[in-house]
């Protein structure tokens, strides 16, 4: 049977592939960032040593083998620019460590452990469009992230495809989750919508139905994409 490892998977997007993962038949470790119950496991990615220490429990509970990747989990506040220096430098690094380094930690214990193994394996990054066109003035930690993953997707997929390790990206837009939510209503709610010719924003089934075709179905030459999921606000 097919073992994920599913990071954020407690809510929103996370939670839509959780459940749509087990519909499919798959074992399923989730993670959250405080306890949870059933198969998550707790690991706060602000800590440095949290990543690691996810892997080797996600690995102890799989019985040895993971064979997929899902670096779904993420932070998104505001950081305001005329805030003092030693406040903006602290949200800069709890970003950066919430939304790249514990994704890529992770990435790097995946790809040693298939090559160790000699198995296929596949990682799923949910990046962002933020990552192609930028956020706003109070989230500039949140857009370099989200564009570091995307430029260690492209990393990933070119230098292991040989070895049948593949990378696949997702940039959903803004996407009806608590998260997105707060940001709506703090920057005008309908009127952010008309910068969407779709007229809504995604829904987080539609973004898990991406990740689970990248997770199980995407042919092995689809390694390297960055399929976006904004309602065409950015179109590249």
């Amino acid at each position: 049977m097919t073992c994920i490892l599913l990071t954020g998977s407690s809510r929103g997007i996370g939670a839509a592939i959780h459940s749509q993962l087990e519909q499919r038949g798959v074992s399923v470790i989730g993670h959250a960032t405080k306890p949870h119950g059933g198969t998550h496991i707790a690991a706060d990615f602000s800590d440095p040593a949290a990543p690691r220490q996810l892997w080797d429990a996600a690995l102890q509970m799989s019985g040895g083998t993971i064979d997929v990747l899902i670096n779904n989990a993420g932070l998104f506040e505001a950081s305001q620019l005329n805030q003092p220096d030693e406040d903006w430098s602290t949200d800069w690094r709890r970003a950066l460590d919430i939304n790249l380094t514990a994704a890529a930690e992770l990435s790097r214990q995946a790809v040693l452990h298939w090559q160790d193994k000699g198995i296929p394996g596949r990682i799923v990054h949910i990046a962002s469009r933020a990552g192609h066109r930028g956020d706003s003035p109070a989230h500039w930690h949140y857009a370099a992230a989200k564009g570091g993953m995307l430029a260690m997707h492209k990393t990933i997929a070119r230098a292991y495809a040989k070895e049948r390790i593949c990378s696949y990206a997702i940039t959903p837009g803004f996407t009806d989750t608590a998260m997105a939510g707060d940001y709506l209503e703090s920057r005008g709610g309908a009127g952010l919508l008309a910068d969407i010719p779709l007229g809504r924003v995604a829904e987080p089934e539609e973004i898990a139905n991406i990740a689970v075709y990248c997770a199980l179905d995407a042919p092995e030459s689809l390694t390297g994409a960055t399929l976006d999921a904004n309602g065409a606000s950015y179109v590249r």
